[in-house]
């Protein structure tokens, strides 16, 4: 017992020996960031916190600065995937039906309704996926290089798969409330729930459904999210190492990089995402229950009662969404991940 006390005082003088030569070279460190910042900022951004810390926050900002540009597409797309529920037959809308009726019955702004939901969402989804999968990267071409390998494209599924699941279980909330502040314009006025923000969406829905419902459709989501990370993540990463010994400059291998991810993105998991809002914009009926149980349910009574290719309606908006939003995501990143290296 006396020696456990004497190793944690030791352990504590150790300490604070450290903090004292902390305090004591502040004045030094700080003369030396106003005489050159950007040395200073250099030393804070190699920092082992800062380094574990900036694949996640410059996935997040670079989500977030792609949805902004993209959200107009978005909404059109969800909006595509919830006309004609039910109907095997019928008019078929476009994305230029839909967003002449969006604008005509209200303002062009509402093509940017859900924003708040739409930022939060990547705030904490690509936040997490571009962080995870960074992480995760450093971690396989660290293990690779120790056995004299090269990372190869199966690692980067791996990667690509874990990173985009645990993000969408996170970011499920903010999805939903995305999914249900866009398809509010589709119910009666009396029905609607008017909610004034992303806030107002996920405390009412809390409230009245309860917590759990935040959850509603994280099964096809994580799903959705892992099917589009292999395409997007995978094919990038991939495409990128390909194009490397071309004579593509770094910008152009880039983009052309994020075209393919984007498309194999838009092919792998448009089925789930339409499953996903369709699950998430449900409410309970008449006779109290919801149109469908879960995620097969919906893929069989879509199938049996839509027909197979319903669920890959609205591919050209889908995919004119996604590989922008791949584009801007991942150019952005990897613009961020070089001022920050």
């Amino acid at each position: 017992m006396s020696s456990a006390v004497e190793a944690a005082k030791r352990k504590t003088e150790v300490a604070f020996i450290a903090a004292k030569d902390v305090v004591a070279d502040a004045p030094a460190a700080m003369q030396k960031a106003r005489e050159n910042p950007q040395a200073a900022t250099q030393d804070f951004l190699h920092t082992p916190f800062m380094r574990a810390a900036l694949p996640f926050a410059n996935g997040g900002l670079a989500g977030m600065a792609a949805t902004t540009v993209i959200q107009p597409i978005d909404m059109i797309k969800v909006r595509l995937q919830l006309a004609g529920e039910g109907v095997k037959t019928g008019p078929k809308p476009t994305p230029v039906s839909v967003a002449r009726d969006i604008i005509a019955a209200g303002k062009v702004m509402d093509l940017y309704t859900g924003l708040s939901a739409g930022l939060l969402r990547q705030a904490v989804y690509t936040t997490a996926r571009l962080g995870f999968f960074d992480t995760f990267m450093k971690t396989l071409s660290a293990r690779a290089e120790a056995k004299g390998n090269k990372i190869g494209f199966g690692e980067r599924a791996t990667a690509g798969l874990a990173a985009g699941g645990l993000a969408a279980m996170i970011g499920n909330p903010a999805d939903l409330a995305l999914i249900r502040m866009q398809s509010d314009g589709l119910k009666p006025p009396a029905q609607r729930a008017n909610y004034r923000g992303v806030g107002d969406a996920l405390t009412r829905i809390a409230k009245n459904e309860g917590i759990a419902r935040l959850w509603a459709g994280a099964y096809p989501t994580v799903v959705r999210a892992m099917a589009l990370n292999f395409g997007q993540l995978a094919f990038f990463s991939e495409a990128k190492s390909r194009l490397k010994d071309t004579s593509m400059g770094p910008r152009t291998q880039t983009l052309a990089a994020s075209a393919v991810a984007g498309f194999f993105a838009s092919f792998f998991s448009l089925p789930f995402d339409f499953v996903k809002t369709r699950l998430q914009k449900q409410s309970k009926g008449p006779d109290g229950r919801y149109p469908y149980k879960g995620m097969f349910d919906c893929f069989a009574k879509v199938f049996r009662e839509e027909g197979a290719l319903r669920f890959y309606r609205g591919f050209s908006t889908y995919y004119v969404r996604i590989a922008p939003h791949a584009m801007v995501t991942l150019i952005v990143a990897d613009y961020l991940n070089f001022i920050t290296h």
